[in-house]
């Protein structure tokens, strides 16, 4: 049994305790999930070698999707991607005139992650890795750095603001190489989408554009080729809570969102965006609804709609949709136990409840709220630490004694309740 580190340990359990999805060690609680990980994993591949994806994940309440995105994202940082997130919000968008479409690009910015950055804010870090490896071709070519960053830029400026995009990182290079912190501050605003005003921009940089509510996209394609020639596989969004589309009530809003998914799927499909992947999670609702959702517009139900031949068992990956059904008591119980073994740190003698305690723990919820304790798992994994969190404080606790008062307060999240955060109701497990 392996030794599970203190940090890793404590970030999973006050997590899981809190109701929120760890953003580590979910390698250590995985369960299931193994074909639909293996067809991202595929995706990944082809990122990395220069194609375009496109996933909607698509799960109930309690499916897992914040908890896949999240497993999805820690395996693309490892296999050399760039990956960002955000969820989407009635301030952040994918398409708007009031600048909630750049308040989303402004948070994918500030969460751009890689493998030796995994928190975010990476972005500073990618830019001066692109300037190390033209200062590095500089030498060798006996030419200048700025020429080499612009003739390696070059490639952007057959896309939109793609000559703007090459003089705000020369003007980073000049910043970093004059040891001015203002300008290579300015160039980082910029490519982050902070300035809000023309004029403001040409003052600072001397460039004529700036990143608005109608450039979102293209600028994240231009960012996932510049992410390429900075040494790195291509970029990875994961967008999360894209039910807040849904529930837009301006029919003229809601349907200018669904066009830039669309656009942004055809892109995809065609592979015309270069190393760049989207995989965005959604309910059925989201889904399926021909009055509100995505199936409301004619062009995306044709593209996004199931396999006619899927029946029963049969499973087909190869389409841009990804439903994840819920959790059965199989995974529960695998998932129990590895909680068990974070909870003791990977050390057997240390587990605080026997295999029957285990078993009647899955009893005493089945007898309290019937099956949504698996299929929506947040309060019950909540409810399992805390018996865990009670037997190693007092010891001598009888644990039959505790199941047999301990209240399971049924999980009341459903179709009617679209606020989802990243709370356990969208908590599932995987294993490789």
């Amino acid at each position: 049994m392996t030794t599970i580190r203190a940090k890793d340990r404590d970030a999973i359990i006050q997590s899981l305790r809190a109701g929120v999805v760890p953003r580590a060690g979910q390698h250590l609680i995985q369960v299931g999930r193994t074909r639909e990980i293996e067809t991202l994993v595929g995706d990944i591949d082809r990122i990395a070698d220069g194609g375009s994806s496109f996933r909607l994940v698509i799960g109930e309440y309690g499916a897992g999707k914040t908890f896949f995105l999240n497993l999805i994202r820690s395996v693309a940082m490892e296999k050399k991607l760039v990956v960002t997130s955000a969820d989407l919000n009635p301030d952040r968008r994918l398409h708007s005139s009031s600048g909630q479409a750049r308040s989303l690009y402004a948070e994918l910015m500030r969460n751009l992650s890689t493998r030796t950055r995994p928190d975010g804010n990476a972005l500073s870090g990618i830019v001066e890795k692109f300037i190390s490896t033209a200062k590095a071709e500089a030498s060798s070519s006996e030419q200048s750095t700025e020429t080499v960053i612009r003739q390696k830029l070059d490639y952007l400026t057959e896309l939109v603001n793609g000559y703007d995009f090459a003089d705000v990182i020369a003007a980073y290079w000049r910043g970093f190489n004059e040891h001015n912190e203002q300008l290579k501050n300015d160039a980082i605003r910029w490519l982050r989408g902070e300035f809000s005003t023309k004029t403001d921009a040409k003052q600072a940089l001397g460039v004529r554009s700036i990143i608005d509510d109608a450039a979102v996209y293209d600028q994240l394609k231009l960012m996932a080729r510049f992410v390429r020639l900075a040494g790195f596989s291509g970029l990875l969004v994961n967008l999360d809570e894209l039910v807040n589309l849904y529930k837009l009530s301006n029919l003229q809003a809601r349907s200018s969102n669904y066009e830039q998914l669309l656009r942004i799927l055809n892109d995809s499909l065609q592979g015309t965006a270069v190393g760049l992947g989207f995989v965005l999670g959604g309910t059925p609702e989201f889904l399926l609804d021909t009055r509100r959702g995505l199936y409301s517009y004619p062009a995306l139900m044709s593209r996004l709609s199931q396999n006619n031949f899927v029946q029963g068992n049969l499973v087909d990956f190869s389409g841009p949709v990804i439903r994840l059904s819920s959790l059965t008591p199989e995974d529960f119980y695998v998932l129990l136990h590895k909680i068990r073994e974070v909870y003791a740190s990977g050390d057997e003698a240390k587990f605080l409840l026997p295999e029957e305690g285990i078993k009647g723990f899955m009893e005493h919820c089945s007898k309290r709220i019937g099956n949504t304790y698996f299929r929506t798992p947040r309060t019950t994994i909540t409810s399992f630490i805390n018996l865990l969190a009670i037997l190693e404080q007092n010891e001598g606790t009888n644990w039959q004694e505790l199941l047999g008062t301990v209240e399971v307060v049924p999980d009341t999240g459903g179709a009617n309740d679209l606020k989802v955060d990243t709370d356990m109701d969208e908590f599932a497990t995987f294993k490789m």
